[in-house]
């Protein structure tokens, strides 16, 4: 019956008048004046809950007919004036798809209120460096090409392209193959001390390869990355998402052998969650598998590590731990990092697993835990 009737007023009156009565009769059957029954055949009030079952008396018509009408007219008249904007929709896909709150936050756009829809379109557009948003590269259907693997998340292109905002401004000579194999080279004996770390910066610069730290955006569980500006300028970003010694010396040297292979320059692959993509495993991509071979080979003698744990293996000692740490003139933290990921023991020794942001931190270019890094815009 209600799909007969496009309001509530509209079906009573018809049952008002399928009877043979007045609404004077109707507003003495159910004990309401005369204006009220007159407002409600006219839709001009609304039927509430307790007027549908009053009806439902009267007329034998279930109480929810009533309100299913009432809820239609409703909406009916509120699509008459709210007139449809589409910028609604592409607001709600911009907020959906880009961490804008997180980026605001950091700083990275230039937004005082999140309510500001005109600054925030204009403060990511420079972000990203498009006419429009509609360009995003993150968004469906973007004009806007990247060189960015297909599976980087918005938070993790975000981070990235603040990576590229920041690498721009830094002024560092021209890197070459040999540069790089030399800096490796240099960061060898650093990893004996925690405080050594503090050179890597100036010696990554030297080399050319402009080396920054950003925090990660919350859930994007980045480590690094490894890519080349337009002048062939390798780039090498961490997050200390682990703030361990072991973590920072294996991501570092896996961005590294990145650099030295060339790799990034067509397809910028973000690393993240490294510590899942152990090279014993095989499922991983041959880029990932020679980074890993070399950032472990890095932190300690990969054949030495192997022989190790097959002579104490099950049982590790302080004094073999600190013994072979002291043989390769490494930090015993990056032997504990080994044998975790070669023995899946994580309970070994994890007091010597220190943490290295305050000696990496204050020598290097840093946006994030309260700083945010100054770019030419």
């Amino acid at each position: 019956m209600k799909n007969e009737f496009k309001s509530p007023g509209q079906l009573i009156t018809h049952l008002v008048e399928q009877r043979g009565w007045s609404k004077r009769v109707l507003s003495t059957v159910l004990d309401m004046s005369e204006t009220v029954v007159n407002k409600m055949t006219t839709d001009v009030r609304p039927i509430s809950a307790t007027d549908a079952i009053l009806l439902e008396d009267v007329f034998g018509v279930p109480a929810s007919t009533f309100l299913d009408l009432q809820s239609r007219y409703d909406l009916a008249k509120a699509r008459i004036k709210s007139a449809p904007d589409p910028r609604r929709s592409e607001r709600a896909l911009l907020f959906s798809a880009l961490p804008i709150a997180s980026m605001v936050k950091r700083g990275w756009i230039d937004v005082q209120d999140i309510k500001d829809y005109k600054t925030i379109e204009s403060e990511l557009s420079k972000f990203f460096k498009v006419e429009s948003t509609s360009e995003i590269p993150v968004l469906p259907h973007a004009a806007k090409k990247t060189n960015v693997a297909s599976n980087t998340t918005s938070e993790q292109l975000a981070w990235l392209y603040r990576v590229k905002q920041i690498a721009v401004e830094m002024i560092v000579p021209p890197a070459s193959k040999n540069s790089i194999e030399n800096a490796i080279e240099s960061l060898i004996p650093l990893r004996i001390s925690e405080a050594a770390i503090r050179k890597v910066p100036e010696i990554l610069a030297k080399a050319g390869v402009r080396f920054v730290i950003v925090e990660s955006l919350p859930s994007a569980k980045i480590d690094g990355v490894c890519f080349w500006l337009a002048d062939n300028a390798p780039v090498i970003a961490l997050t200390l998402r682990f703030n361990r010694i072991d973590n920072f010396w294996f991501v570092l040297r896996h961005e590294l052998e990145h650099a030295l292979l060339g790799h990034g320059k067509s397809i910028i692959q973000i690393d993240a969650e490294l510590e899942k993509d152990n090279s014993l495993y095989q499922n991983i991509a041959e880029e990932e598998k020679l980074a890993n071979e070399a950032a472990s080979n890095f932190c300690a003698p990969s054949k030495k590590i192997d022989s190790f744990i097959a002579r104490k293996s099950p049982f590790f000692s302080e004094r073999d731990l600190l013994g072979f740490a002291n043989i390769h003139q490494i930090h015993p933290g990056l032997v504990v990092g080994q044998l975790h990921r070669r023995t899946g023991r994580y309970e070994l020794f994890r007091k010597h697993l220190i943490s290295i942001s305050s000696y990496i931190t204050p020598a290097s270019v840093v946006d994030g835990w309260g700083t945010v890094a100054s770019t030419g815009f």
